[in-house]
């Protein structure tokens, strides 16, 4: 119970989008994307951006809705069978919520440019120099069996940049406790009509439309220097 909890917390910390409270919870809703769907060609196409934003990234909100209506049903019931049945429901859907959210903002049309100031200066220290980062979490990436995330994330105990991966949508922060700041999504579905079988090469070309701007914000506000 104490997990499935956490799922939530973790979801309503990360400040997703959604309406006003029904009861004692929150329904979340589909985040707008700060761009068109087209604004990030030639690197993923509108196709790709349409379909994984307005059809993968909704079904996740809604089934996660439907698993928090079941959740609080179960828990006014004390019915602590349902509440474990609901723990994967609930991983799965709240986690592609939250890994999604980040995702659209880690991106931007023609990239930002290279990471400055204190984050920079974190991945120096961490990892030699940016291109040395961008090899490593690109292998890794690369790397993950079937469906998964690469990510750059913050260990806020030992103040360190480091890298992970997670599988299906688990969330980064509630499998590795490390606060997720930039997101390669390599489910087929992110790539697939693209890129066909050749992971790397999407992996790759992500790099060009990364919105360091917004990764230097989530180091910031995880107490990053």
């Amino acid at each position: 119970m104490l997990a499935v909890k956490g799922v939530i917390n973790i979801a309503r910390s990360n400040k997703l989008t959604c309406l006003a409270a029904v009861g004692n919870r929150c329904k979340h809703t589909l985040p707008d994307l700060p761009y068109d769907y087209n604004a990030l060609e030639p690197v993923i196409s509108a196709e790709i951006m349409q379909l994984h934003h307005s059809k993968h990234h909704a079904t996740y909100v809604n089934n996660l809705n439907l698993a928090e209506e079941k959740l609080a049903d179960a828990v006014n019931k004390s019915d602590v069978s349902s509440v474990i049945g609901l723990h994967g429901a609930l991983k799965f859907n709240g986690g592609g919520h939250i890994n999604h959210s980040i995702f659209w903002q880690n991106l931007c049309p023609g990239g930002s440019g290279e990471p400055t100031g204190d984050l920079a200066a974190a991945i120096t220290r961490d990892f030699g120099s940016l291109q040395a980062m961008k090899d490593k979490l690109s292998a890794s990436t690369v790397a993950v069996q079937g469906s998964g995330w690469g990510w750059l994330g913050y260990n806020k105990t030992s103040n360190k940049l480091e890298l992970a991966t997670c599988f299906n949508q688990d969330p980064l922060e509630a499998t590795t406790g490390l606060v997720p700041l930039f997101g390669i999504d390599v489910w087929e579905h992110a790539y697939y009509l693209q890129y066909k079988n050749v992971r790397p090469d999407y992996v790759k070309a992500i790099f060009q439309i990364a919105n360091w701007n917004d990764v230097a914000a989530r180091f910031s506000a995880a107490g990053g220097k």
